[in-house]
């Protein structure tokens, strides 16, 4: 009698630990349980922790609630400026409601990987290639009401979609490589210009600046004959007093009347003095022998002085070799005939030499013979 007692009871544990066993249920923090008694809903969601459930009566569906990333294939769509692109993306979502997510849709993963393809091929269509390239925030913004709108009776709330990427055709790229090209080309050509214009502007206040104050051209001067002499060549660098090309300008404003005749008849004198005031007028505060290197050097550059040419045509002719005055040599005319100087007269008084008479001795000149 103990003994059949004794078998009964364990019987009765063993059972009770099996029913226990297979009734026991543990709900993870991230997940809610849906139980189904008899194919019907039995309660709300189980929480979290320890649960139990009758043994063949009921039915535990558990329900990840963390955020699910899917891709989306990447879809081959026209878009509205008719340019043919391949577009990917990728979907967050979450189950916020297990209860709907397990009634009210088979599958809801597939679903929505299915409604996210046909939301990106529809938005491909309705926006031009330069928003898919660009203006890529508002493309995902209307992506994500797309597929949240049907996704929220799911029991999944849509947490957000990002286009991938945009796979464009060789030739597009070509042609958008070479609109970008013109474009930067056509930036730098701007800058070019305006630094240009800039750079003028600057110049042009400098130049009325040096023309104010003589002193800073001067020095200017002096600041590129020591830039040029610093790179060690071979080039020789005379600087030109900038006072005397002031005075050359001013004299080619005011030329010489074409019916005034040249003070030639006053002398050399007058003539080399006018010739000497005017480098000092150009150049105050010259020596002497400066002043006459001054003109020398003028006169070798062919630069014309005031009083110069009346110098040279009032100078006398130098006498040559043979004791005669030399003559200048002819040069043409307006008419473009040579002009000549008239010949001077032969003396009467002298007989002309015979060529095949012998010279006369000293006596024989004065007419006395021996």
């Amino acid at each position: 009698m103990v003994a059949v007692l004794l078998t009964a009871i364990v019987v009765i544990l063993c059972c009770a630990a099996v029913y226990g066993i297979s009734a026991a249920r543990v709900i993870k923090q991230y997940e809610r349980g849906v139980v189904f008694r008899f194919g019907r809903l039995r309660e709300a969601e189980r929480l979290p922790g320890f649960t139990t459930v009758i043994p063949g009566v009921d039915r535990l569906h558990k329900v990840n609630l963390q955020i699910v990333t899917m891709p989306v294939p990447a879809q081959e769509g026209i878009t509205r400026d008719n340019v043919t692109v391949r577009v990917d993306a990728v979907v967050y979502f979450k189950v916020v409601n297990a209860a709907d997510a397990v009634i009210a849709v088979e599958d809801y993963r597939f679903a929505v990987s299915q409604m996210a393809q046909t939301s990106l091929r529809s938005i491909i269509g309705k926006s031009d290639l330069d928003d898919l390239l660009s203006n890529r925030e508002k493309l995902n913004q209307g992506l994500e009401l797309m597929i949240d709108s049907p996704a929220i009776g799911w029991g999944v709330q849509i947490d957000r979609v990002e286009i991938k990427d945009v796979s464009l055709p060789e030739t597009m790229k070509r042609s958008m490589a070479r609109q970008a090209e013109a474009a930067r080309e056509r930036r730098a050509r701007v800058i070019n210009a305006d630094a240009e214009l800039q750079a003028s502007k600057k110049l042009a206040q400098a130049a009325e600046v040096m023309s104010e104050h003589p002193a800073a051209l001067q020095l200017r001067l002096l600041q590129t004959v020591a830039e040029v002499a610093s790179e060690k060549n071979s080039t020789l660098v005379l600087p030109f007093p900038v006072e005397l090309l002031r005075f050359l300008e001013r004299a080619q404003r005011y030329p010489q009347m074409p019916g005034a005749e040249p003070e030639a008849e006053t002398g050399t004198a007058k003539s080399g003095t006018s010739a000497t005031e005017a480098v000092e007028a150009a150049v105050p505060g010259l020596s002497a022998e400066e002043v006459e290197a001054a003109k020398l050097d003028l006169t070798t550059l062919g630069i014309p002085l005031p009083g110069l040419e009346a110098l040279e045509r009032s100078r006398p002719a130098e006498p040559g070799p043979s004791g005669e005055a030399e003559t200048e040599r002819a040069e043409p005319g307006p008419s473009g005939e040579a002009e000549t100087e008239p010949d001077l007269p032969v003396p009467e008084d002298e007989p002309p030499v015979r060529e095949d008479e012998p010279p006369l001795g000293p006596d024989e000149g004065s007419g006395t013979g021996k």
